[in-house]
């Protein structure tokens, strides 16, 4: 029986202490109305029964506005607890009393934005697990190669010229992949930190495309592929950093004439209102529908043999993507298997 008095008291004064903060505006509303009786009906029996009336009926009032609010504080505590231990499945779950709608909306939205956040984190980790991994695989492989050449070039090769300048060849070129590993990879974390800037003017779209195709044409000749561009008007003027843009059409082009074995790689130009769509297109070996969503991730490969043999830091399309997103634009591929593909992007044109 105490046990029940005890706890009927702690939920009283709990109640009382909840409306606490409440007292001033208790005390000056009992004051005023029995101030006002007073005044009307002076101190007659009548007058000080209402007083106490009034009084008792505040209190209670009072008693009950403070447990409504000790509930609600409870309530508001129960469900930071559940978000705590992850009780929720989703924001809808999260419930609180009528008249705290505007506190279950802000409490939803924060809800929703931590979860973002830990699922932000979770993919964060596991880019940097993945990158790391790729990484030190990318390194590992020159590197191992190199120094096998090396070592048999110790070990008595190197008196051989046919073989150790055969070995020397071979060890220069995985130098050379390993140092264009490095500079893409400082390359693409200049560009995500936003360390790298951006030059920006006008330049001609026309005399760019012919500068690009006349580095490349030895390269299309020696594999028998046709590399030309389409119709673009003379003065065509795009705006954007040229060398980066450069870097952006090296990389599409090296990747269209090393997946294409026989037809050709063009660039088309077509002019929009203040835009120019630019698209590469070539009659290679393709990409499957399951690959097109992940060939912009840093070290991806379609083929993993097959680029092997071909060469290329597994980098390239990263850095097209994260170029053309500072030049406000947007890299996009449409491609079948056997078929070729086609990436295409925009660049803002003067309209003088």
């Amino acid at each position: 029986m105490s046990a029940i008095v005890l706890k009927n008291s702690l939920k009283l004064k709990k109640s009382f202490q909840a409306a606490s903060r409440y007292k001033k505006e208790f005390l000056l509303y009992s004051f005023s109305v029995i101030l006002i009786i007073l005044i009307f009906d002076g101190f007659s029996f009548t007058s000080i029964l209402l007083t106490c009336i009034v009084f008792l009926l505040s209190l209670f009032h009072f008693y009950f506005i403070g447990k409504k609010r000790s509930g609600d504080i409870a309530l508001i505590k129960d469900v930071f607890s559940n978000i705590t231990k992850h009780t929720y499945k989703n924001s809808s779950e999260i419930t609180l009393n009528e008249g705290l709608t505007d506190i279950e909306t802000e409490i939803k939205l924060m809800y929703d934005k931590i979860q973002a956040d830990i699922e932000m984190l979770v993919k964060l980790e596991r880019v940097r697990k993945e990158f790391l991994g790729n990484v030190s695989h990318e390194l590992k492989t020159p590197i191992f190669a190199i120094s096998g050449y090396i070592e048999t070039l110790l070990d008595g090769a190197i008196k051989d010229e046919k073989v150790s300048g055969h070995f020397l060849k071979r060890a220069y070129e995985h130098t050379e992949n390993l140092n264009s590993l490095v500079e893409d990879l400082i390359g693409i974390s200049m560009i995500e930190s936003g360390e790298m800037k951006l030059s920006k003017r006008y330049f001609n779209l026309k005399a760019f495309i012919e500068e690009i195709i006349y580095e490349f044409s030895d390269m299309a000749s020696n594999k028998s592929i046709t590399l030309s561009a389409g119709e673009i008007r003379k003065g065509l003027q795009v705006y954007g950093d040229k060398s980066r843009l450069k870097q952006v059409f090296t990389n599409l082009l090296q990747n269209a004439l090393k997946y294409t074995n026989q037809g050709s790689v063009e660039i088309l130009v077509e002019e929009e209102d203040n835009l120019v769509n630019i698209r590469i297109k070539d009659t290679g070996i393709g990409i499957s529908e399951e690959d097109i969503p992940r060939i912009f991730e840093r070290f991806y490969r379609v083929d993993k043999a097959r680029s092997r043999e071909v060469g290329g830091t597994g980098l390239g399309l990263a850095i097209v993507k994260h170029l053309l997103e500072a030049h406000e634009s947007k890299v996009g591929v449409v491609s079948k298997l056997n078929e070729g593909s086609e990436f295409f992007f925009i660049l803002k044109k003067s309209i003088f």
